[in-house]
């Protein structure tokens, strides 16, 4: 039998705190089929949603696309990430339509984004 962990149980932080997360750009992200609806995990998924485009908009989205979450497995990050959240972590992500540019709200730095 395989394991995995409660979807309410992936994302353990209030809606404000997505302010403290890192954001960036990415060109482009175009396998958009391991995006999940913030909803699939949340209750209160618009709470966040909110913030996120918020955060989004004052960095310069245009406001177009879909707000999704990004799993990024712990084997991506260093040594010491791994042993310390060895879930990886949860990325909130839009792909802007009119440049395919993708917004990235990360709790971590990114490795490509060093």
């Amino acid at each position: 039998m395989a394991y995995s962990i409660k979807k309410e149980d992936v994302i353990k932080y209030d809606p404000h705190e997505l302010k403290n997360f890192k954001l960036f750009t990415h060109e482009w992200i175009d396998n958009l089929n391991f995006t999940f609806k913030p909803s699939h995990f949340l209750s209160n998924a618009e709470e966040y949603i909110t913030v996120a485009e918020e955060l989004f908009k004052n960095a310069g989205w245009k406001g177009d696309g879909v707000i999704e979450l990004i799993w990024v497995p712990p084997f991506i990050f260093s040594e010491w990430s791994m042993n310390n959240d060895a879930l990886g972590i949860v990325v909130w992500h839009v792909k802007q339509e009119e440049d395919g540019i993708s917004w990235l709200l990360s709790p971590q730095a990114l490795p490509f984004n060093k």
